[in-house]
């Protein structure tokens, strides 16, 4: 299996606008992080990780023609659903399947009634909406999906186990419902904002005695803010199995 991430910053993503730190105005190409998102692919199949506002820029970048298979969305803020209007080349033949639990299907359905409705005009991407749940499987060609249950403050939100890997943006805490669902997972992505705490995201240390109360699992992390600092710099201060992921960044579990 094959994972992109397409987008590895907070909602506002990094650099942001008129902002002169350090790490805003800096040159190295993993100090720019887009809006958080992932692509998925094994074979013949490819699923999509959210769809935030940066999506359009996220497919140029990596070149891609292939069709989506589903996308799988984690919750219904905007920086992991605002381009989902840009999924129109992806549905020209064929309806795309996307998968978000209740809350945020009722959220999707209110901001874009256009497209998730009966009889929609031409133009607008053909999707069809599931609702799914903690502990649901899903099987996509070769890749099994199995929704997990993650707080993200006090807000329920969706992460995923894709094959062996878990991917747990936004995250405050699991529940302990979820957590035999990670059993045996050999790559988690979750997410660390910055150092100092936050009401809704995991500081990176919090992160880190996460993945290791699961055991000795290589993790990589996501949804990171300019306040964390540069990469460059942050990634030397990680214990051993431990990184900042970047946009582009492609590994093969």
């Amino acid at each position: 299996m094959k994972i992109t991430f397409l987008g590895t910053g907070t909602s506002i993503g990094v650099p942001i606008i008129g902002c002169q730190c350090e790490v805003c105005t800096s040159s190295d190409p993993r100090d720019r992080r887009l809006r958080a998102s992932a692509f998925f692919e094994e074979g013949d199949t490819r699923l999509l990780l959210d769809c935030g506002p940066d999506f359009r820029e996220q497919m140029l970048r990596i070149g891609m023609r292939n069709p989506l298979d589903a996308v799988l969305i984690t919750h219904e803020h905007y920086d992991h659903v605002g381009g989902i209007d840009d999924l129109r080349p992806f549905t020209f033949d064929r309806t795309l399947p996307l998968y978000a639990d209740d809350y945020a299907c009722e959220h999707l359905r209110q901001r874009l009634p256009y497209c998730l409705v009966r009889n929609s005009y031409p133009g607008v991407p053909k999707l069809e909406l599931h609702e799914i749940k903690e502990g649901d499987r899903m099987q996509f060609g070769s890749l099994s999906v199995t929704a997990l249950r993650v707080m993200h403050g006090k807000l329920p939100i969706l992460g995923y186990r894709i094959g062996d890997v878990a991917y747990l943006t936004d995250m405050t805490g699991l529940f302990d419902s979820s957590l035999p669902l990670l059993q045996g997972i050999r790559l988690l992505i979750v997410g660390a904002l910055r150092h100092t705490p936050h009401l809704t995201h995991q500081t990176v240390e919090q992160a880190i005695a996460f993945s290791q109360s699961l055991g000795t699992v290589p993790t990589y992390f996501i949804h990171m803010s300019h306040h964390l600092g540069l990469h460059a710099v942050e990634e030397e201060k990680l214990p051993e199995g431990f990184h900042y992921a970047y946009d582009g960044l492609v590994l093969e579990v």
